[in-house]
């Protein structure tokens, strides 16, 4: 990992400027979620983008090559006049929710999921599309629509693992399409990059989106998510009551002790009562003899 991040951060862009160059953080991401790791199988046109090939057979992708396709891809997009006429696609589940987040931040358009065939070509169906640029998570889990593009002259960027065919692709990204970190991250780098292409955000200070939002989330584990924070809530309920409920027997009881407290000193500071000036009797003794 190390060996190469020393490598790729040494690499020089000679083909960008310097201030389409990426940062250190960037390349760091970029290994982090295993962009640079392909498959064990390579394709004849992709050799090119393949660095070396490790001990056990899995092949490593040039970084270099991978951030100089993603500028050339953000210029091909921000050439498109209107966003909505770029659509991106992915039949693969770890790529849906970066293509919606991908659409909903640059305007473009997505389909998620199943692509219906004709989609592109039949005029008749519902869902009837004239893009303008096609943007594919993997050539060949979306063959139905870079084939359709093909047939109506629509360019096409694709992400592109080390197996991937290259056949009707003008742009390929070379990256690791298959793992859920490495497609989200690829997404939120590209919108992020078309972004400060049409000056929307700024290159000085880092975009307030968090990449986190790119990433594919599974069902089980929001569910269970949402079970651990219901039982932390619970335990916190019950913690509260059960603080409550000693501070109130502590109260009682401070109370009682006070109250005992109260009347002890109210008796002994109480004078004594005499029996001569409380009862009449006592009185009628002492007064001088009445004429009755």
């Amino acid at each position: 990992f190390f060996v190469i991040k020393k490598y790729f951060t040494m690499a020089s862009f000679a083909n960008l400027p310097a201030i389409l160059q990426p940062k250190e953080e960037d390349i760091q991401m970029m290994l982090s979620a295993g962009v640079h790791t392909g498959t064990r199988n390579a394709e004849a046109a992709m050799q090119e983008y393949i660095w070396r090939r490790r001990n056990d057979g899995v092949h490593i992708l040039n970084i270099g090559k991978t951030w100089e396709k993603l500028v050339l891809a953000a210029r091909v997009i921000v050439s498109i006049e209107n966003p909505e006429d770029v659509i991106a696609i992915s039949a693969r589940p770890y790529g849906m929710r970066a293509v919606l987040k991908f659409a909903h931040y640059t305007g473009a358009q997505s389909i998620a999921g199943r692509f219906t065939p004709g989609t592109f070509t039949n005029q008749i169906t519902k869902q009837f599309r004239e893009p303008r640029l096609l943007v594919v998570t993997d050539p060949r889990t979306d063959s139905q629509s870079v084939r359709e593009a093909s047939y109506v002259n629509v360019p096409v960027i694709a992400f592109c693992d080390s197996d991937s065919p290259l056949q009707f692709v003008d742009v390929a990204i070379p990256a690791n399409n298959k793992g859920k970190y490495s497609i989200g991250l690829l997404y939120w780098l590209l919108a992020r990059e078309v972004l400060r292409l049409r000056g929307s955000v700024s290159r000085a200070t880092d975009w307030e989106v968090p990449v986190d939002l790119f990433f594919h989330r599974d069902v089980e584990e929001l569910k269970k998510n949402e079970e651990e924070q219901a039982a932390k809530l619970e335990d916190a309920a019950a913690a509260a009551a059960a603080e409550t409920a000693v501070a109130v027997e502590t109260g009682l009881v401070e109370t009682e002790v006070a109250a005992a407290a109260y009347g002890a000193g109210f008796d002994a500071a109480a004078p004594a009562q005499d029996a001569a000036y409380t009862s009449w009797e006592g009185e009628a003794e002492a007064g001088p003899p009445s004429e009755w």
